[in-house]
């Protein structure tokens, strides 16, 4: 009966959700854990069988970090943030498009779906531009660092994706983007999967990373439901620190233009995304309009 019961809890959510476009962006431990992606890829194969419209977005900055240093290359990093060179962006575009694309395209196969592996070059999906020179204080002094081979999101054209999860194939996208001139760039996975989001006019954007949600400032809670101004205030009250602004930025954006709800959940534990989507109290932090 207990069986029945999560099935029945679930019932109405599959029911609301059906043929609504979810985008999910991977990244942390999942990436490079193949238990822990096994699983999520078996969950997100199950939303599509359910009637769910999937999108996936993936990261990958530890494992090219890996790859760099395998290779004889030392990553660069100044002031926090990683300098692309040429070399380190065919190390980037190697990882991201030849091996963990295919690997989770090849584990939506295994689970019984199709899935078909992108970069944001393909169908000129991601257009963007060079980025400006950062400021960062190196040594108590401030400098402006040239990043390189990365690029801020100018445009997404989304029609090579529509058509794909039209036809009921499960696109996976690695943050590859290509200036006007055809020149590949690095660019921000949680940037890119918000602003897929955003083009799909997707129902749901979710988040899947190695923290299990938006938590105080003592760390000892984690916040189930915020509305924007609330997520706003946090990030203003110095509470949203380092690699979690980007991610509440981009969630917020989603919201603010036209996305229902965003999510950001730990990938990391079996079974999240389901435990999310499809229970009353959610697992993680569900962010919504006002």
């Amino acid at each position: 009966m207990k069986r029945v019961d999560v099935l029945m809890e679930a019932l109405p959510y599959i029911q609301q959700f059906h043929g609504k476009t979810v985008v999910v962006k991977l990244g942390g431990h999942a990436m490079i854990d193949s238990d822990t992606l096994d699983t999520v890829i078996q969950d997100l194969v199950l939303l599509h069988y359910v009637g769910m419209k999937v999108v996936i977005v993936h990261g990958g900055g530890p494992e090219i970090t890996s790859k760099m240093k395998a290779m004889g290359k030392e990553p660069k990093f100044v002031g926090g943030l990683r300098i692309t060179d040429l070399e380190t962006l065919e190390i980037a575009q190697m990882v991201l498009v030849g091996k963990i694309n295919d690997g989770i395209v090849s584990l939506i196969a295994k689970f019984g779906a199709q899935g078909v592996g992108l970069s944001g070059n393909d169908g000129n999906m991601i257009i963007a531009k060079k980025i400006s020179p950062k400021k960062v204080v190196v040594d108590d002094e401030e400098q402006e660092i040239d990043l390189g081979h990365v690029g801020d999101i100018e445009e997404i054209n989304p029609e090579l994706l529509e058509g794909l999860i039209n036809k009921s194939y499960i696109p996976v996208i690695a943050p590859i983007g290509m200036d006007r001139k055809g020149h590949s760039l690095n660019v921000n996975a949680d940037t890119a999967a918000g602003e897929i989001a955003i083009a799909l006019k997707a129902y749901k954007f979710i988040n899947m990373s190695d923290i299990d949600g938006i938590m105080n400032a003592g760390r000892t809670r984690t916040y189930h439901r915020l509305t924007i101004s609330e997520a706003k205030s946090l990030i203003n009250e110095g509470i949203i620190v380092g690699g979690m602004i980007p991610k509440l930025d981009a969630c917020i954006k989603c919201l603010e233009n036209g996305v229902s709800y965003a999510h950001i959940i730990n990938g990391n534990k079996n079974h999240n995304l389901l435990l999310e989507l499809f229970t009353r109290e959610g697992i993680g932090t569900m962010i919504k309009k006002e």
